[in-house]
């Protein structure tokens, strides 16, 4: 099957042609330099014999490697042998082998586990980052890089995950079960009594603030027969009442008040879980807070203020989460170089994720080789191969060429020997 061309490196490639070149015009000059001698040798004796058969040995050696070296890339002189011009007709095959060697010798857990514990990720990222240089590096590209992701999140983008991905989903979830388990919980846990407590802190700090308010909303509901002084005597008292009565709450932990806001509540915890006519109502109102057009809004708003945020804070280089992060980066950094055993774990779990990776997906990166291969035009890979590889190949020539004289000057002595 043919495929596109493959990429070529220009300025390396000439350098690896020249280089082929060279080792080519060598091995053809030492077949040349075999024929020359063997031809002025014949009929030689003696020494001249030895030479002459050597010569004849060294031509035989160097076009047989020959032979060999171009029928791994092409048919040798353009004759059809069989077997010849491999690599163009298996391309195929040898990318299975390829893909088949890596992932039995380089992919294995074992190996992979060996070598990331080997180069201690965590004491190079430990050691990298206590260089305040490079902490204050990986905090600045952070922070761009959020920046960067926080601008490509617009407000259609909010509005579709809530309408499509969060609304749908709060419908489908019953909602009573899970506030009447929130509640329980916190009430069991004191927590409510921190809002009860700023609540209290709050009502009391307006209705000292703001007696001519409270006097005014009081007036506008007071007896129109009633006489206006006695209106306000009444109305003076009640404030002081009301504001007596909320600081005796705010300052009895026991108040019967509180009291009974724990019943109302852990009652409400209950019914939320158990009642059904409550469960209703509760789902009743979470359709209607849903249907209502300010929930997208809301939700907008929420974003664009938490990204405007965001984005100054991580803009500006001495801004808070700026400043922290880099704290805790720092920090990071030194715990690593002292803590050996968060270090070790660390390996370890580096270790564990890449055998995880190489199980799970190790299959399809090998066979990236294959289907690669798979697509290449099987003449033109033929070419880019040697064009890699065919320099030393031509070793191959010069060698058989020399080992080939040799091997005949052996032979001539045996066989002399012999007779």
């Amino acid at each position: 099957m043919s495929g596109p061309l493959l990429e070529t490196d220009t300025t390396a490639d000439d350098e690896r042609r020249r280089a082929l070149r060279r080792m080519r015009t060598v091995a053809v000059a030492l077949l040349l330099l075999a024929a020359a001698v063997y031809v002025l040798t014949l009929d030689g004796d003696g020494f001249w014999g030895f030479v002459n058969a050597g010569a004849e040995a060294s031509m035989v050696g160097a076009i047989a490697d020959w032979f060999a070296v171009t029928a791994l890339f092409k048919h040798p002189l353009g004759l059809p042998i069989p077997h010849t011009a491999l690599i163009p007709k298996r391309k195929n095959d040898l990318g299975k082998g390829l893909e088949e060697f890596v992932g039995e010798n380089f992919l294995r857990e074992e190996i992979i586990r060996e070598r990331v514990l080997g180069v201690g990720i965590a004491a190079r990222v430990g050691d990298w980052l206590a260089v305040p240089a490079n902490a204050d590096r990986v905090v600045t590209e952070a922070a761009d890089l959020i920046g960067i992701g926080l601008g490509k999140v617009r407000d259609e983008h909010i509005e579709a995950l809530v309408t499509e991905a969060l609304v749908p989903r709060f419908r489908e979830e019953p909602i009573a079960p899970l506030l009447g388990g929130l509640l329980g919980e916190a009430i069991a846990d004191d927590l409510h009594h921190g809002v009860v407590d700023l609540a209290l802190d709050e009502m009391l700090a307006w209705l000292v603030a703001n007696p001519d308010t409270v006097h005014e909303v009081l007036g506008e509901r007071a007896p129109w027969w009633a006489p206006e002084r006695l209106n306000e005597v009444v109305i003076t008292r009640l404030h002081l009442e009301m504001v007596r009565w909320v600081g005796e709450i705010r300052t009895t932990p026991d108040h019967r008040a509180r009291k009974a806001l724990d019943s109302l509540l852990a009652n409400l915890a209950r019914d939320l879980q158990e009642d059904p006519e409550t469960q209703a109502r509760a789902e009743r109102l979470k359709e209607r807070v849903l249907d209502h057009p300010a929930v997208i809004a809301t939700a907008i708003s929420l974003w664009d203020a938490l990204r405007r945020a965001l984005r100054g804070s991580l803009a500006d280089p001495d801004g808070a989460v700026r400043r922290r992060a880099l704290v805790e980066v720092q920090a990071g950094a030194a715990r690593l170089q002292a803590d050996a055993a968060l270090r070790d774990r660390l390996d370890r779990a580096a270790a564990d994720f890449a055998v995880f990776a190489v199980d799970r997906y190790g299959a399809e990166v090998t066979a990236v080789i294959t289907h690669t291969i798979e697509q290449w035009d099987g003449k033109e890979a033929a070419r880019r191969i040697e064009l890699h590889v065919g320099r030393d190949l031509q070793f191959i020539r010069i060698n058989g060429t020399i080992v080939g004289g040799l091997v005949g000057v052996l032979i001539h002595a045996i066989a002399l020997a012999v007779h």
